[in-house]
């Protein structure tokens, strides 16, 4: 998969044409449930590619078929334990691509939600955790459909790393430029791998929004989502081309 290295050695943001036009259909706001499920899959099953890529292998002996004859060959193994940890609800949708790539990894589970004050500030606050108390992993893989001001996520790097993993990487499709510079100025031991990166714009009121994939959780399990028909229907409507009935 074609890649580019960001500013940060342990970042890096595909360049593949295929996966940004995947990633341009999972990002409109018409793409219906179950093409958004389906492109959610196969964009992190490339991205996961990309994010394996440094785990570490052992040699194995093993024998190969020949014109009847079995030959003994060296292979490889992979070698460290692995944690798949998807954020609830979103990363609901990206296991099965991780668990096709590395199905012996084990599955834990981080339930986050924003907690908003009057200034409209966001806390992340953790419901649900399914970490073993002690860690046996030598590298976990964070699961996010998206990163925007990246509280979440800083949060979720804080507890496995207090839970004693040795390596984390996070998998996304969409980050903010701001909330990767966070992640990267916190915590540059930490690798990511992701999509695209999307800058803030600004709103209809004035507001600077990041306009990532939506609400990636409400998204997967269908609410306010209805097919597209064509092409033009990737805009709101508001944008789509007047047509006068003869």
């Amino acid at each position: 998969m074609s890649t580019k290295e960001d500013k940060s050695k342990n970042t890096y943001i595909s360049t593949h044409p295929v996966l940004a036009h995947k990633i341009s259909i999972l990002r409109s706001s018409t793409t219906p449930p179950s093409l958004f499920r389906a492109l959610m899959r196969e964009i992190t099953y490339s991205l996961a590619y990309e994010a394996t890529s440094t785990l570490l292998t052992k040699s194995i002996e093993l024998s190969v078929q020949r014109r009847g004859v079995c030959v003994e060959v060296e292979g490889s193994k992979l070698q460290e334990k692995i944690a798949i940890v998807p954020i609830l609800r979103g990363g609901l949708g990206m296991i099965d691509a991780l668990l096709e790539l590395l199905p012996n990894a084990c599955v834990h589970h981080i339930g986050m939600y924003t907690n908003k004050d009057k200034e409209g500030n966001g806390t992340p606050v953790q419901y649900y955790n399914k970490l073993p108390r002690k860690c046996e992993s030598d590298i976990a893989y964070i699961l996010d459909p998206a990163i925007s001001s990246a509280n979440t996520m800083m949060s979720v790097i804080g507890m496995l790393k207090k839970w004693g993993v040795s390596k984390i990487h996070v998998v996304t499709v969409a980050a903010s430029s701001a909330g990767l510079k966070r992640i990267q100025e916190a915590h540059p031991d930490v690798h990511v791998t992701l999509g695209t990166v999307v800058d803030a714009v600004v709103a209809e009121d004035g507001r600077l929004v990041f306009p990532g994939i939506g609400d990636a959780g409400d998204r997967l399990f269908g609410t306010g989502c209805h097919a597209i028909e064509d092409d033009e229907a990737l805009l709101r409507v508001s944008k789509r081309k007047r047509t006068m009935s003869m």
